[in-house]
Formats: C-alpha cells, sequence, structure tokens
C-alpha cells in the first residue's frame, strides 16, 4: 500500500464510503428495473398493451379522436 501520510484514514475511508454508495445506487437500479418489468408484465398480461408494442398509427390517431380535450393549467 503506498505512503498516504497522516491522513491515510481519511481517504481510505473516503473511498470506501464512496465504493458503498455507487454500489447501493447499483443495486437500487437494479431493484427498479426489476420491479418496473414485473408490472409491465403484469399490465401486459391484463391486456393493456404499450404504445410502441405495435398497432397502426391510423387507429391510435382515430382512438385519440374520440376522447374529449382537456386544458392543462
Amino acid at each position: 500500500m503506498p505512503d498516504l501520510g497522516p491522513h491515510a484514514v481519511f481517504i481510505v475511508a473516503a473511498y470506501g464510503v464512496t465504493f458503498v454508495a455507487v454500489a447501493a445506487l447499483a443495486l437500487a437500479i437494479v431493484e427498479d428495473d426489476r420491479k418496473q418489468r414485473r408490472l409491465l408484465a403484469e399490465l401486459e398480461r391484463r391486456g393493456i398493451r404499450r404504445r410502441s408494442a405495435g398497432g397502426s398509427a391510423k387507429a391510435q390517431t382515430s382512438e385519440a379522436a374520440k376522447r374529449p380535450r382537456t386544458r392543462r393549467p
């Protein structure tokens, strides 16, 4: 190990905290991805499809035309 001088404990602790924080963020991202995939699979199982999953643009446009338009503030 290189000589870090009198601040070795602080430097090693900073690297340790950084490693733990990055690992926690990575795990949170992986867990959220799994959750979103489960939710998407449940929606697709119930017959709710993504707009990007297919279908013609004309059919989507006609469906949108049937809905009443609302103004947003």
